[in-house]
């Protein structure tokens, strides 16, 4: 059965995102998987997954993402 495509996002408080950093900085240096929930789903980025930064630019608007792929099973 072949899932959906979707996108989903949420914001935090910088002390939220600060808390959810740590955890995520404590997991790639242990080379653990990063467990974390995003709108009600639990999510689970392996150990090998690939690390990538984004900058965009659009105008006077910037925006950059911190963003983690790899292949289910």
């Amino acid at each position: 059965m072949a899932r959906k495509s979707r996108e989903m996002e949420k914001g935090y408080s910088r002390v939220q995102a600060a808390a959810k950093l740590k955890r995520l900085a404590r997991a790639l240096e242990k080379g653990e998987p990063f467990r974390i929930q995003v709108e009600g789903e639990r999510i689970t980025i392996p150990a090998d997954a690939v690390f990538t930064i984004e900058h965009d630019r659009r105008g006077k608007a910037e925006e950059v993402e911190f963003e983690f792929t790899w292949k289910r099973n």
